[in-house]
């Protein structure tokens, strides 16, 4: 087969022409933003993946079009490598220098690109792609596909589906069949049987009662929890909110509601203690929630899940009379009151790790459970081959809790932290205890926490260590945080660049509400000053006292 590499200039001169000359970056996301000047970048992630695949032997390597929980106008693309990763990183430099040189300079790019990792490009390339359901969604993912046609490679279209089902449909192929069927059935399939299985008959089991109110967010996430609904044997019951008729990620979904930490809009008044979850636009990122007795808004984020789950998984392996190595694995943006309960309470050792999917999914790897879950919800469990043998041979010797634990491995989808996968472990493991919400938050208490972003001229001006911690430009600026934080009792606070826009995120934690928040203001107007902080100032909660500074 041969290849001419004049044909991939052909297509982005007359088709997708690159429109912007501001530089962009694949981050712990992939590339995101504006989806008016994406389609050069589709293109050429199309021709990436193609190569890719050659690299890996032709293994397939998929495509993921959408921009998750940002807001409709944005969409976005990321890679999915063979095993169901994100993308290797030393690709994602490559991913970087392909997207930003001119058209003129791609042909010379792509050459180089074969040239350094010593692709034959006669080699078959395999490649799948899907979408979310934003309105460019559709013409972006044939800019995709055309990159891939571009060089001669196979591409498969999966249409709008949720981006941890893309994950799923690659591994399944690449496991030929071992993982499940590489369908959208198969998913739907392979989740329902598990979860039905352990649910059996009894659908309500001491406080907990089967009923639970579901925001789509407007995005895919609802659409297929609908198809779930379906296909369920009314094994759970869930009624279905911003399914698709306001805009994606507008006042509703899990980062939302994480973030604002109050209910979306359409979520009508319930009684109290109603179990309530948010997805994001891409199905990735999953919250609870719930109004309790005196009308206060509850959050049960991914820090609440990671715990709820590894009390469960304990008591299995336990039940199994196994010896298995198991961690949680956590970013700074975990609340310390969590920290403290899996630590001290459960006695389950807890890493802490960058911020981004692949720092939480490789750290993982290295216990026989890995347990990782960002506090926005986005978050799954890993499970090491010896792990799941030791657990199939005891269940082959009559183990009932094994039998049970194989099923649990099923539900959970353990390429990538998958929103509808974990609310099927959630709605298990409180069925299992007999749990309402109460019983589940009175775990531990959350310190109360704020979340700022502070608008920069250039974000790379905030360098950091210590899984973000620690900040170490521009000089000083973390001596000046520590000092703040130590007039906060239980005060803890760091600042890191986001990883998609010119903005610096601030995290605060303290005591009391009234003194997290102030402390955020106390750093987010330090960060202004110190880190080229673009208007509009931050105006400090508590006017008549000075900042701590």
């Amino acid at each position: 087969m041969s290849i001419n590499l004049k044909t991939i200039y052909a297509f982005a001169r007359e088709m997708y022409p690159k429109k912007s000359i501001e530089r962009i970056q694949y981050g712990t996301a992939g590339f995101r933003g504006n989806a008016d000047f994406l389609d050069s970048v589709m293109f050429r992630m199309g021709v990436l993946a193609t190569l890719r695949s050659r690299v890996l032997g032709g293994s397939v390597v998929g495509v993921m079009i959408t921009a998750s929980h940002n807001p409709e106008p944005d969409n976005g693309v990321k890679l999915i490598d063979p095993k169901g990763e994100m993308l290797d990183t030393n690709w994602e430099v490559i991913a970087t220098e392909l997207a930003n040189v001119s058209d003129q300079e791609l042909e010379e790019q792509v050459a180089k690109i074969i040239s350094e990792n010593n692709i034959d490009v006669s080699a078959q390339s395999n490649v799948y792609v899907g979408m979310d359901n934003r309105y460019h969604s559709p013409r972006l993912l044939k800019a995709v596909s055309d990159g891939v046609i571009a060089l001669k490679g196979n591409v498969k279209e999966y249409g709008i589906v949720t981006t941890p089902m893309m994950h799923y449909f690659v591994v399944a192929t690449n496991s030929k069949g071992a993982y499940g069927q590489a369908t959208e059935e198969g998913y739907y399939n392979k989740l329902i049987t598990a979860f039905e299985k352990i649910r059996g008959n009894k659908l309500e089991n001491g406080k907990y009662r089967n009923y639970l109110l579901f925001d789509g967010a407007n995005g895919v996430g609802a659409r297929k929890m609908l198809q779930f609904i379906k296909r369920m044997h009314k094994s759970l019951n869930v009624e279905v909110f911003n399914k698709g008729d306001g805009k994606i990620n507008h006042e509703c979904g899990a980062d939302y509601v994480k973030v604002q930490q109050r209910c979306p809009v359409n979520i009508p008044v319930t009684d109290a203690n109603v179990r309530c979850v948010s997805v994001d636009g891409d199905a990735d990122r999953v919250v609870y929630f719930f109004t309790d007795n005196d009308g206060i808004f509850r959050l049960l984020d991914g820090d609440r899940i990671a715990t709820l789950v590894a009390n469960y998984l304990m008591d299995l392996v336990k039940s199994c009379e196994l010896e298995l190595s198991m961690g949680l694995i956590q970013t700074a943006y975990a609340n310390g009151a969590s920290t403290n309960y899996m630590v001290n309470k459960l006695k389950v050792p807890v890493s802490c790790v960058s911020t981004g999917v692949k720092h939480l999914h490789h750290k993982a790897l290295e216990f026989d459970i890995g347990i990782y879950f960002e506090a926005n919800g986005h978050g799954t469990i890993i499970f090491s081959n010896k792990a799941k043998q030791s657990i199939t041979k005891a269940a082959g010797l009559g183990n009932e809790s094994a039998k049970t634990f194989l099923l649990v491995i099923d539900i959970i989808n353990e390429t990538v932290g998958d929103a509808i996968s974990d609310i099927f472990l959630v709605e298990t493991i409180l069925h299992s205890k007999g749990w309402d919400v109460n019983e589940w938050l009175a775990c531990y208490d959350d310190l109360p926490n704020l979340q700022l972003k502070i608008k920069v001229r250039d974000r790379n001006v905030i360098t950091t260590a210590d899984a973000e911690r620690v900040c170490l430009t521009p000089v000083g600026l973390q001596e000046q945080i520590n000092n703040i934080v130590l007039n906060y009792n239980k005060g803890r606070s760091f600042v890191r660049p986001s990883g998609t826009e010119d903005v610096v995120r601030v995290y605060a934690e303290a005591a009391t509400q009234g003194e997290a928040e102030c402390l955020a203001h106390d750093i987010g107007i330090l960060v202004q000053k110190m880190a080229g902080g673009i208007e509009p100032n931050l105006v400090h909660p508590n006017k008549s006292l000075q900042a701590h500074f």
